[in-house]
């Protein structure tokens, strides 16, 4: 199953400036929906000459259907052709990815319905972080 960003398939990092993006996950058969963010990357550290090195690793974004435990058990149970996996937006700092998941999780008021599988939302965001 791809990702989408702009109804194309997105299945490659168009910039390496990017570290990550909000997205949006539809299931097919009953149009539920959870809104999420995953970073493009993350530090791994390996020895090298008895010294620890930090180096950048792409993360499992490719295959990655959100952290929710109902969603994932959706997707294992009806199958991921059955998920629709939307980029919303592409984002170049953290705090720019958090900012706009939590806004579209308020802005759908996704603790409010049942039509969301997010069950909460959890930000930590500074005014820079949206500049």
């Amino acid at each position: 199953m791809t990702w989408y960003f702009n109804n194309e398939e997105y299945n490659e990092i168009s910039d390496p400036k990017l570290v990550g993006f909000v997205y949006i996950i539809t299931n097919l058969k009953d149009n539920r929906k959870y809104v999420g963010k995953k970073s493009f990357f993350f530090s791994k550290t390996k020895q090298v000459n008895k010294k620890k090195k930090k180096y950048k690793a792409e993360s499992d974004w490719k295959t990655y259907y959100g952290s929710n435990d109902e969603l994932q058990k959706d997707v294992e149970k009806f199958g991921s052709e059955n998920f629709k996996r939307e980029i919303v937006e592409l984002c170049y700092s953290k705090g720019k990815c958090s900012y706009i998941e939590a806004k579209l999780q308020f802005q759908n008021e996704v603790l409010e319905s049942n039509e969301w599988y997010n069950g909460y939302i959890m930000c930590r965001i500074h005014k820079s972080h949206v500049k």
